[in-house]
């Protein structure tokens, strides 16, 4: 079974996920069952799209059977019934004869004896004693006499008031003898033989069923058998990744601490000096202070002995000005210590944005929500998380990104940009959904932005699709391409936060857009071109897409969608909102035009509510 899974996915058909039913072939070369495609096609309408590939025709393509296809088709189905075969130890049940059905009937000439025999022409039962004349008299010796037939009317013929003792396979119904007539093209055959022949067919089939259980049986153990294995394979990743990056966080923990240490050793060395000095100083000052002293005590003596006996002691003593000897930090190694910790910082930027502008099939597909932009600086050291603060609704943060001046101040305000950009997207990460509603914003649909087949409801806040086009008038905003409709109010500025209920989440897509992204033509379809982002749902696949490039999401059952928009720091993410919120997607860019909310709806019957927020 196993090495048949990459050909039974190969010839499954895209949309139902089952083995092809009368394949046909797109022009662009994808295959479809035929019924499928025409019921996704009847509610697609022109222009008709790939479901795979999304490859556009203006006019429906005509397509005819593949007839090498269906044939591999039926022969995998053959392998796969071949394979499907019950144990030995399997028996099917056992069939009781018809006469053990039968039980009491009773005898229709004295209804209360038990009938022992069913005369086919008098078409009655009879008991022992009045079946007698079918055996005394030479006028019922040709008549046909079997075990007792419950429900004998049942057994009629209602057009020919015979017994139905034929089976016809072709019409699956039972006949009587005239009606044979009317089925020369069939192959009638007689109860009995019709009987075991079915019961054969019905015990293959049972084989079969029983054998497709045990082998359905086997797949489940086996699918959870690999997914526990690939939990172990991933948990044990996890856990080298953790320590190599424990190692990692220890080298440059050991670095730092290094770098520290000679800097303080530096510190220590100058302000030892710098005690040295003071102490000198001090003692300097002490000496001068205590003769300043003595000579202001002789000055004070009128006695011309006294005077001139202190005088001429204190008078051969000389002063001289303080001297503070040129003290300085070793430049040097504070710039070598500097340098080395630049160096290593450029050496890690450089090494992870290698990594993040990697081409996405150099990786294998993981579906982990990531960042659309690779080429965005990392962070290069912490931010104050005071310019972060909740703000009041709808209000930009107070605290900007510090603005120095002179020539290296200007060049150097980019990377600063840059690092408070990439701390208000971590911080925004980590925010509650009580956090998200100081944020909330209120979303009214755009009546003249809707297309056609887009139906507004509840005061503009409700979005369906019609199964046939209204007759809106023609306006320069309104989608005449795909079945989209926006948001009445645009945002260039601060922080707004809304939340959209998908009532039949597997064919519509939210995001957000510019208004001068086209209307009509493929290229108006949201995260088709480079003026719209989205995240969207087709059929159980969850997608981003910006500038036609699709990056696949993990699944989620919640139905409640969460947009944040951040224009001044130039992100918008994506929340799936249930009893907590957790990352969808995430797009960092820097917005150049007023954005406005834009919500997609593919198949009839799809729903999106804009949910009121308090």
């Amino acid at each position: 079974m196993a090495e048949l899974t990459p050909l039974a996915e190969e010839l499954s058909c895209s949309i139902c996920l089952e083995p092809f039913k009368v394949p046909v072939t797109t022009p662009c070369g994808h295959n479809f069952c035929s019924l499928c495609l025409d019921e996704t096609w009847a509610v697609q309408g022109a222009p008709y799209g790939c479901p795979q590939c999304r490859a556009v025709y203006q006019t429906r393509p005509q397509l005819n059977k593949n007839t090498v296809l269906c044939a591999v088709v039926e022969q995998f189905l053959s392998i796969e019934l071949a394979r499907e075969v019950a144990p030995d130890d399997w028996t099917p049940p056992t069939r009781p004869e018809a006469s053990s059905l039968t039980g009491q009937v009773a005898c229709d000439h004295c209804l209360k004896a038990a009938a022992t025999k069913t005369c086919l022409v008098c078409m009655a039962s009879f008991c022992q004693e009045h079946l007698r004349p079918h055996f005394d008299s030479p006028v019922f010796r040709d008549h046909s006499l079997q075990p007792p037939i419950r429900d004998l009317m049942r057994r009629k013929c209602s057009q020919h008031n015979r017994l139905r003792e034929f089976f016809c396979p072709e019409h699956g119904e039972c006949i009587c003898h005239i009606c044979v007539v009317d089925h020369k093209a069939c192959s009638p055959a007689p109860l009995n033989q019709a009987s075991t022949e079915m019961e054969t067919k019905l015990r293959q089939k049972l084989a079969i069923m029983f054998g497709q259980i045990n082998g359905a049986s086997k797949a489940l153990e086996d699918v959870r058998a690999r997914q526990h294995d690939m939990r172990e394979i991933v948990n044990r990743k996890i856990d080298v990744i953790r320590q190599e990056y424990m190692e990692v966080k220890a080298f440059i923990d050991a670095t730092e601490a290094n770098s520290i240490r000679k800097i303080k050793e530096e510190e220590k060395r100058v302000s030892n000096k710098f005690d040295n000095i003071f102490q000198i100083l001090l003692k300097k000052k002490n000496e001068i202070q205590t003769l300043k002293e003595e000579i202001e005590a002789a000055l004070t003596k009128g006695d011309e002995f006294e005077f001139l006996e202190r005088a001429s002691k204190v008078q051969g003593i000389s002063t001289k000005p303080v001297y503070v000897p040129k003290v300085e930090l070793n430049h040097e190694l504070m710039k070598s210590v500097y340098q080395d910790t630049v160096d290593l910082k450029t050496e890690l930027k450089q090494h992870v944005r290698q990594s993040q502008e990697k081409k996405p099939e150099d990786f294998s597909s993981t579906g982990d929500p990531g960042e659309h932009a690779p080429n965005v600086k990392p962070k290069m050291k912490k931010a104050p998380m005071a310019a972060f603060a909740s703000p009041k609704p709808n209000k930009t943060p107070a605290v900007k990104p510090p603005e120095p001046a002179g020539q290296e101040a200007k060049a150097a305000v980019p990377q600063v940009n840059a690092i408070f950009k990439a701390k208000a997207l971590e911080v925004f990460l980590t925010k509650s959904r009580s956090e998200l509603l100081e944020y909330a914003a209120k979303v009214i649909l755009d009546f003249n932005s809707a297309h056609n087949k887009v139906i507004l409801s509840e005061n503009y806040t409700t979005a369906s699709v019609a199964e046939t086009p209204n007759s809106y008038r023609p306006h320069p905003q309104r989608f005449t391409y795909c079945s989209q409709v926006l948001g009445l109010n645009c945002y260039k500025r601060g922080v707004h936060y809304w939340e959209v209920e998908l009532q039949k989440n597997n064919f519509c897509g939210v995001g957000i857009c510019y208004g001068t992204m086209d209307r009509q033509g493929p290229e108006s379809r949201l995260g088709r071109n480079s003026t719209s982002w989205c995240v969207e749902w087709f059929n159980t696949k969850i997608s981003a897409w910006h500038n036609n490039v699709e990056k696949t999401l993990p699944t989620t059952k919640a139905t409640k969608i969460g947009i944040l928009l951040n224009c001044d720091f130039g992100f918008v993410i994506f929340f799936a909102v249930s009893d907590k919120i957790h990352l969808l997607y995430k797009y960092k860019v820097d917005f150049t035009e007023a954005l406005y909310p834009a919500f997609w709806l593919f198949s009839v019957g799809a729903t999106l509510s804009i949910c009121p927020l308090e």
